[in-house]
């Protein structure tokens, strides 16, 4: 073992390779805090492709698994390590570089989401997607998962901005696929592949990422309701006549952490909260701004208000991002986001209160209502051995609630190793089979993040929980 690692480490620049146990210790989970991380031999924190490719070589060579790692704020194990692997941290890799005329970003893994739309602003530009932990979240880790956000039910996902990729595989090989071409049909959708995989294919180590000119100026309406159910009955009224720029829920558990963390006067005694936005201009904003008052209004909204103030509109758009952050004094949180097609939202929210109330467990609930992305975050008290066992059946039966309204486990956060065991009740035997044939084609070892995005194949998965 200590022969590997000094080949390891002979074979990049100093510093680059660190095996100390404090350091390692960074290194071994993402934000989901798995509790069954592994420790790893090394964390290579590469700063160039060349780099990558050599560790991966060596990785390949020794058959060691690799786990890819951006900023580590993952939110299902994606990036927790495995025993006796190494964790390829691209934390280093943070260069953007943007061409105005082509429209496009060039960016390492490492760079953050913030700070490719802050090197877009200079330009004029913008680049849409927006997790809620866009100011922490890295670019790879975004390609990694395909993240969303709030802006997602208008403008789209990571992969409607992908436009090309470098990737080393598995056997050390770095391909470049796509580029800066906004048309390109040539061969396989290769570049699609990657979006999504979770390092389980390969390690991206340079994105491609198409601009949009400077969002237009935005109206913000924020509303509150008495019951979830008027909340959704609302959303769904909305999607039906238009695509917002934004359609964000909260409930009652959510908007109550939030203003004992903002102080902003938000109704504690309401049910929910939705919070929309447009961007359309001139008339066809009014014409906009009013279908969402009505809406809201024809389901019985407490409160409606509509701000075209900047930063009064940006207040309440903060308030929605940083719920997870207002959670956490409360305890331990058990996140999920689960998502259904836009028919069947009320059902899931109604079926996460039910599970809540049988489990006696807090779940608050927030969603990117506007795609039927929720978000049931389950408080735990660490040291209360019965909620901690309530909550695992909780978090289980909101996943199977999902899939029996035909949703998915995971809507943005990937599946990781901590949805694992629901995911062949998702993709069925033929899906799986054919993931699989394309792993074993790009990954033959199974050394690129084995244990997460997959589960092994025809084997029947057995059930347990975080």
């Amino acid at each position: 073992m200590h022969e590997m690692l000094a080949e390891l480490v002979g074979a990049l620049p100093a510093g680059v390779v660190a095996t100390e146990p404090e350091l390692l210790e960074k290194y071994r989970r993402d934000r989901a805090a798995d509790p069954n991380a592994g420790t790893p031999l090394a964390a290579v924190r590469a700063e160039t492709t060349e780099q990558v490719q050599a560790a991966v070589r060596w990785a390949a060579r020794h058959r060691v698994p690799v786990v890819a790692r951006g900023a580590g704020t993952g939110l299902s194990g994606g990036a927790t390590a495995v025993d006796g692997g190494i964790v390829l941290s691209l934390e280093r890799m943070r260069s953007v570089h943007v061409d105005p005329v082509t429209r496009v970003a060039v960016a390492q893994p490492g760079a953050l989401n913030v700070e490719v739309k802050a090197a877009a602003a200079t330009h004029g530009l913008w680049y849409p997607p927006d997790p809620s932990s866009f100011e922490i979240c890295s670019i790879g880790g975004n390609v990694a998962t395909n993240a969303g956000g709030l802006c997602c039910v208008k403008y789209g996902v990571t992969t409607d901005y992908v436009l090309g990729l470098e990737v080393v595989l598995a056997d050390g090989a770095a391909v470049r696929l796509g580029g800066a071409r906004l048309k390109d049909v040539a061969g396989l959708s290769l570049t699609k592949l990657f979006v999504g995989s979770e390092g389980s294919l390969g390690i991206v180590t340079e994105a491609t990422l198409r601009l949009l000119p400077a969002q237009p100026p935005t109206c913000t309406l924020v509303a509150t309701f008495p019951t979830m159910a008027a909340a959704t009955a609302a959303i769904l009224a909305i999607t039906a006549q238009l695509r917002p720029a934004m359609l964000e829920l909260m409930d009652r558990t959510s908007i109550n952490a939030v203003e004992d963390l903002f102080r902003m006067g938000l109704d504690r005694s309401a049910a929910a909260l939705v919070v929309a936005r447009t961007d359309a201009q001139h008339q066809s904003g009014a014409d906009e701004l009013r279908v969402m008052v009505e809406a809201c209004e024809k389901a019985g909204a407490t409160e409606v208000v509509a701000t075209d103030d900047p930063d009064e509109g940006e207040a309440f758009v903060a308030a929605r991002r940083a719920v997870i952050t207002a959670l956490e004094p409360l305890g331990t949180l058990l996140l999920e986001d689960v998502g259904v097609a836009l028919p069947r939202l009320p059902e899931l929210v109604a079926g996460v209160e039910a599970i809540a109330a049988a489990r006696d467990v807090t779940i608050a609930m927030v969603a990117h209502a506007g795609d039927g992305n929720t978000h049931p975050l389950i408080v735990v008290d660490p040291t209360d051995a019965e909620m901690a066992r309530r909550a695992d059946l909780a978090f289980g039966e909101i996943m199977a609630l999902a899939l029996r309204l035909d949703g998915t486990i995971t809507g943005e956060h990937g599946v990781g190793r901590l949805k694992l065991p629901w995911l062949s009740d998702q993709l069925g035997p033929d899906v799986l089979d054919l993931s699989w044939r394309v792993k074993n084609a790009l990954d033959p070892l199974n050394i690129l993040n084995p244990g997460a995005a997959l589960p092994p194949s025809n084997t029947p998965q057995p059930r347990h929980y975080p």
